[in-house]
């Protein structure tokens, strides 16, 4: 295969791996918390290996990806047991993996009494332990510093943490992220909605529309192959006209 078919090749890996994305994005278009990812390309610079010619020849290049950090919708649920942060901070809850960080404010009193996520790990408080509830606490009230308590007293303060570099964070499905061996930075005064969620900042209509474009796009790169390959065929075919 020639240049001209590598560097399309190479257009229709990243135009794949982009529709990916996007596809990721309006799935979870409706996921509490949930913050959109996109593609970064750029280009590979390589010199004309046969020496026909003076200049660069471009590659697409799937580099890297990045998280729009951009907020979603904050939205009164009625539920005592929702929280949304407005503003900095995620909410720190313990994992079979170890410490984790999300957005996703969706709790729930588990079987063993703790306060949970939407996964059922613990809630950890800014002591570094899980936040329990007791039968006997039947009013939870979560204050806007994140104190947690009930008719019969405090019951602790949800551990919110912010980060130098939330783009360093490592996704691990929809809604936790890993530190990635950055140390988190516990917030002094977060800013705590009780009875709310917030909601996945992926705007479906505009995710639609980039969907939309990018299937064109592939669709044009997958036509460049097919005339590419027609090209080479007529050229073969001319060649083996000389000979005979």
């Amino acid at each position: 295969m020639d240049n001209p078919g590598y560097i399309i090749l190479s257009r229709l890996s990243a135009q794949q791996r982009a529709s990916q994305y996007t596809a990721q994005n309006l799935a979870n278009a409706d996921t509490p918390g949930y913050r959109a990812v996109r593609p970064v390309f750029a280009h590979h610079l390589d010199r004309d290996a046969r020496g026909l010619a003076e200049r660069d020849i471009h590659f697409s290049w799937d580099r890297a990806s990045w998280r729009d950090s951009a907020p979603g919708s904050i939205q009164a649920t009625g539920n005592p047991l929702d929280v949304a942060l407005h503003g900095e901070g995620w909410f720190s809850v313990e994992t079979p993996r170890g410490e984790r960080f999300t957005r996703a404010g969706r709790f729930t009193i588990g079987a063993d009494g703790r306060l949970s996520d939407n996964e059922g790990n613990a809630v950890l408080g800014t002591e570094g332990r899980p936040i329990a509830v007791s039968p006997a606490d039947t009013r939870i009230e979560i204050l806007g510093d994140g104190t947690v308590r009930s008719e019969n007293g405090v019951l602790g303060r949800l551990r919110v943490v912010r980060f130098a570099n939330e783009q360093a964070l490592r996704a691990e499905g929809d809604r936790l992220f890993d530190a990635a061996g950055q140390a988190p930075e516990e917030v002094a005064r977060p800013a705590v909605l009780q009875g709310s969620l917030e909601g996945s900042n992926v705007q479906a209509v505009m995710e639609m529309t980039r969907m939309m474009e990018e299937l064109r796009e592939f669709q044009m790169a997958t036509q460049f192959v097919e005339r590419e390959g027609e090209r080479q065929q007529a050229a073969i075919d001319r060649l083996l006209r000389r000979r005979s």
